[in-house]
């Protein structure tokens, strides 16, 4: 399955190296990414990809969500078919 991943928040050293680590322990991987800082609010969205026969993905929602308190940033993850639908005419 492929997912959407978006992480908002202040900048700061360590963000795109936190959430990709923790991508990697998860044994998520990264297929497209883009970032830039705005004002000096950081934002970044990525394409992933889940192999749901090893994960569940409302712990993966879980531990991200908790990582994002960890860093002090927003992050959220929507499967792609959904994230599609809802941007749709």
């Amino acid at each position: 399955m492929r997912a959407i991943v978006t992480v908002i928040g202040q900048d700061k050293t360590g963000i795109v190296a936190g959430v990709s680590t923790r991508l990697s322990e998860l044994e998520i991987n990264i297929i497209d990414m883009s970032q830039t800082i705005m004002d000096g609010f950081f934002t970044m969205n990525m394409v992933v990809e889940i192999d749901e026969a090893s994960k569940n993905f409302a712990d993966v929602k879980a531990n991200l969500t908790e990582l994002g308190d960890e860093l002090k940033v927003d992050i959220k993850i929507m499967n792609e078919a959904i994230f599609q639908a809802m941007h749709q005419l």
